[in-house]
């Protein structure tokens, strides 16, 4: 895998009290590396609607994946299988407690492409809020078969 990666990122929230199903997909190019066994994937993401971004930063192990986001929104997510974490999401509207209970995680990995598939419920200020699924292509630019997660 090379440094210069492309990172996409697809998703979807089963929301309980809607009954409504919200799908986020986007692509971004990205830096990767592999250090002690844990794959690290960073990018910055813009929020639409306000200036400056938000550093991403992604450790990946078999069982367990860490997020953190700095800048406009501020979150240190942790999933582990059938485990919760709790933590604090700071946004520019106000802070929330988010719960996050992993159910499934899956990583595949190639030479030039890493696979992960998350299965999580999500909670806001102690009440179920959804169902989600992340998955997540990291895959080296040079490789030159770009995919879209499906």
């Amino acid at each position: 895998m090379t440094k210069d990666v492309l990172v996409t990122i697809s998703g979807l929230q089963v929301v309980a009290q809607e009954s409504g199903i919200e799908p986020v997909e986007f692509m971004t190019a990205g830096d990767y590396f592999k250090k002690d066994d844990k794959h690290y994937v960073i990018y910055d993401e813009i929020m639409e609607g306000f200036e400056g971004s938000t550093k991403n930063i992604i450790k990946i192990k078999d069982d367990c994946v860490d997020i953190t986001k700095k800048g406009v929104a501020n979150i240190h997510m942790v999933f582990e299988k059938n485990k919760k974490n709790l933590t604090c999401y700071e946004t520019p509207f106000g802070n929330l407690m988010v719960g996050i209970n992993a159910k499934s995680i899956q990583l595949e990995e190639k030479e030039d492409d890493i696979f992960l598939d998350l299965e999580y419920s999500l909670e806001i200020n102690y009440q179920h809020m959804a169902d989600c699924t992340i998955k997540m292509e990291i895959q080296s630019k040079d490789s030159g078969g770009f995919h879209i997660c499906s």
